[in-house]
């Protein structure tokens, strides 16, 4: 745990070892990281918007060799299969298969409660909104899926979500992660990210928790 959190705070310095130590293979590595943060709902923590914010902000230097189109499509691929693949885990298992000892074990049940008390409120578009929200995303998919909600509606809310998130993330690394006070305070705007992203999910919790009172 104590790597990961280190990953993600020095997200941009991991990013420029992996260019510099693998080269063109970057574009798969993201991919696959992207892929496993939105496909595999039993690993919710790893990182997005920042991943998307470093990697951008490295292609706007042109000594690492990034291009941004390609990273754009790269992640943008990423995260509509992603999503996909994990709306058949939950159609094809189901939300029962959470309770089962062996796969329940695996999975974060509060964030699994809080993704099913969101799906609920929005319906199908949380699947665009929860873009924007670090762990809510990861269930979204599994919730859609385990619901029985028509394929239709997932993919148009997965490909309206998943282009805003990967153009916001995108344009905002790539125009404003070089600038001298986010490169001298890149872990303190990596924690404000998160800290932005998780508000629309307290808000719903604390609303949830007015209603229910």
């Amino acid at each position: 745990m104590t790597q990961l959190i280190d990953f993600i705070l020095h997200i941009d310095t991991h990013l420029v070892t992996i260019v510099n130590s693998f080269g063109n293979w970057t574009y798969l590595i993201l991919f696959v990281m992207i892929f496993i943060e939105t496909g595999l709902v039993i690993f919710p923590f790893l990182p997005g918007d920042s991943l998307l914010f470093a990697a951008c902000a490295l292609a706007a230097n042109e000594i690492y060799g990034l291009n941004v189109w390609l990273l754009f499509a790269v992640f943008l691929a990423a995260a509509v299969i992603g999503d996909t693949v994990n709306y058949e885990i939950g159609r094809h298992l189901g939300l029962a298969a959470s309770n089962s000892s062996r796969f329940g074990r695996l999975i974060n049940r509060e964030k699994l409660k809080s993704a099913e008390a969101f799906f609920n409120r929005h319906g199908g578009k949380t699947i665009a909104i929860a873009r924007f929200m670090p762990l809510v995303r990861t269930f979204a998919p599994f919730v859609a899926g385990g619901s029985n909600m028509h394929y239709g509606k997932f993919i148009h809310y997965n490909l309206l979500g998943g282009f805003l998130w990967v153009t916001m993330c995108c344009v905002a690394g790539f125009f404003f992660g070089n600038q001298p006070f986010v490169k001298a305070h890149f872990s303190l705007v990596v924690i404000g990210i998160v800290v932005i992203s998780l508000i629309p999910m307290l808000i719903t919790a604390l609303r949830s928790r007015k209603t229910a009172a």
